[in-house]
């Protein structure tokens, strides 16, 4: 066999072992004047989890207290942003299941806030995937997610942006939010960089990211952490946290 044979051969043979290569790529865009930065993980390749307390049950709060607690499993945190709004004790207003573990029931009714404006919704993670489900249907096909939280309102429903966002709206905030292909696969995290609108923020799902559902996290509060951005935005202790976990 020739030494070039040998070559090809090891170097498959080292990918077959390592596996593929985790999807996340995170990236900064523009779009209608506003900047934004984007996030998208493979849901049948990224292990995407929610994070709220830790195994003793204090609370994570930030993204460092995450990433200690991963370091000692012999894993890293390879992306994070805020996962849903919460109360003053940093517990989720809404629906909230950890490790298959509901700690949080849903909230159907229509309510005060951006997390009562109808239709909000659930994002949902299981095996191999993850999907936002406006939060009626989710109570009907009740899927069996290991990691789900609710939030509000949803950004965009099946391809249309939510019926109460007005373009000509003067309420602008950071925003985050997360939206998910059809197939389930496609995760798109994205946080603005500079105050929105829910019109503008919406917009940059349907028309640019181009997902059929997104969810509206939280706003103002709004932080990401990205090491292929070098970025860890830091403030007051959060509630919920999405991250992506990265296995050595």
């Amino acid at each position: 066999m020739s030494k070039t044979k040998r070559g090809i051969l090891a170097a498959l043979f080292t990918w077959l072992i390592a596996g593929p290569a985790l999807a996340l790529e995170c990236s900064d865009l523009s779009h209608e004047g506003n900047d934004y930065t984007i996030c998208e993980a493979d849901a049948s390749k990224d292990e995407i989890r929610l994070f709220l307390n830790a195994p003793d049950g204090s609370l994570y709060g930030h993204f460092s207290t995450i990433s200690d607690a991963l370091a000692k499993e012999g894993a890293t945190l390879g992306f994070a942003m805020n996962g849903g709004m919460y109360h003053d004790d940093r517990s989720p207003v809404g629906h909230y299941v950890e490790n298959g573990q509901e700690q949080m029931r849903v909230i159907p009714n229509a309510g005060p806030g951006n997390f009562g404006l109808l239709p909000n919704g659930v994002f949902c993670v299981r095996d191999g995937r993850a999907d936002v489900f406006e939060t009626l249907d989710y109570v009907d096909n009740a899927p069996e997610c290991r990691f789900a939280t609710q939030s509000g309102p949803m950004l965009v429903i099946d391809g249309d942006l939510h019926p109460r966002f007005l373009p000509d709206s003067t309420s602008r905030y950071i925003r985050n939010g997360v939206g998910t292909g059809p197939d389930g696969k496609r995760v798109v995290f994205a946080i603005s960089n500079n105050a929105v609108t829910f019109h503008e923020f919406g917009l940059l799902f349907r028309d640019v990211l181009d997902v059929p559902n997104a969810l509206f996290l939280d706003g103002n509060i709004s932080r990401m952490y990205s090491p292929q951005l070098d970025r860890s935005d830091f403030g007051w202790r959060l509630g919920p946290i999405i991250g992506v976990v990265e296995r050595n």
